[in-house]
């Protein structure tokens, strides 16, 4: 198909105020035009882990539909383009509350900046929940990860989280562990395919306030999500669940930081209601935004 609308792309890193740090998404403003082969061919033109398309825009409401290519396939949400968007939105029309219509549900958010400072979104996760892994799924897992049980902390067990998408969830006994990630690219692809999960929460628990995460995404073509706003708010589920949260309710995510690319995501969740909160920040990357090419699609 040849692509008859050139729209304008817009290049931000979320979670970072860093434009070196972060998880880079492409955000497309005006997709209405565009139907699903044209935003995939789009997503993989971009080559980010996720591009965000808003397919519907009520500027005076702030009320905006959101759809999510992976350069591979969409992706029924995430986090990071959700926050970039919500941060090029501010810019444009002020900050402030927002709402994003997305295939998960309605997602809530909030905007705001200091003086001449970069813009924070918070985004209200759909309702979070969390079960405890099969032996099955564990197993091939930590087969194509190349871990042993001895790996992972007693304290934090395997469990398939859901926060928008549905994340494993395995916490690493030491930093080390978490560090010299090296996995099988296709057979960890093969399993997620089997299960729907989009991606592997790996964390370690430095102490109750503070997680360091790494995020494998090999069914989006990308080996690896330098910061993963669902896997967050899943992961505050699955504390929840466990009855593993710190005091506050509050705590912070170190991702990305094996990458090169370190990124900080603040997570609220609490005892009580299923919904969490996530924070960060966004900035554009190199200032500079591009138009879709008209070539074959």
């Amino acid at each position: 198909m040849t692509l008859r609308t050139h729209p304008e792309i817009l290049r931000y890193t979320a979670f970072t105020t860093d434009p070196a740090g972060g998880n880079p998404a492409g955000v497309v403003m005006d997709a209405a035009a565009l139907d699903e082969t044209a935003m995939l061919a789009i997503s993989a033109e971009v080559g980010y882990s996720e591009t965000a398309f808003v397919t519907a825009a009520d500027n005076t409401a702030r009320r905006f539909r959101l759809r999510y290519f992976s350069p591979l396939a969409e992706v029924a949400f995430c986090g990071h383009a959700t926050v970039a968007t919500a941060v090029a939105l501010a810019e444009r029309i002020g900050t402030g509350p927002l709402v994003f219509d997305t295939p998960v549900g309605e997602i809530a958010l909030d905007t705001s900046a200091d003086l001449e400072g970069p813009v924070t979104a918070t985004l209200t996760s759909v309702p979070t929940r969390s079960r405890p892994a099969t032996t099955a799924e564990l197993d091939a897992s930590l087969a194509a990860l190349r871990w042993s049980p001895q790996d992972l902390d007693p304290a934090l067990p395997p469990h398939v989280a859901f926060g928008g998408n549905e994340h494993l969830v395995l916490a690493s006994a030491t930093r080390e562990r978490l560090a010299a990630l090296d996995y099988d690219f296709d057979a960890l692809a093969e399993v997620m395919h089997g299960h729907g999960w989009t991606t592997l929460q790996l964390v370690w628990r430095e102490n109750p306030e503070l997680f360091h995460a790494r995020d494998p995404f090999p069914v989006g073509g990308v080996v690896e999500d330098p910061a993963t706003g669902a896997a967050a708010a899943a992961l505050g589920g699955y504390l929840r669940t466990l009855h593993a949260l710190p005091p506050t309710g509050t705590f912070t995510i170190h991702q990305g930081e094996d990458l090169g690319r370190p990124s900080l995501l603040r997570v609220e969740a609490s005892t009580t209601h299923p919904r969490v909160r996530v924070s960060g920040h966004a900035v554009a990357i190199g200032g500079a935004s591009t138009r879709a090419g008209a070539g074959e699609a």
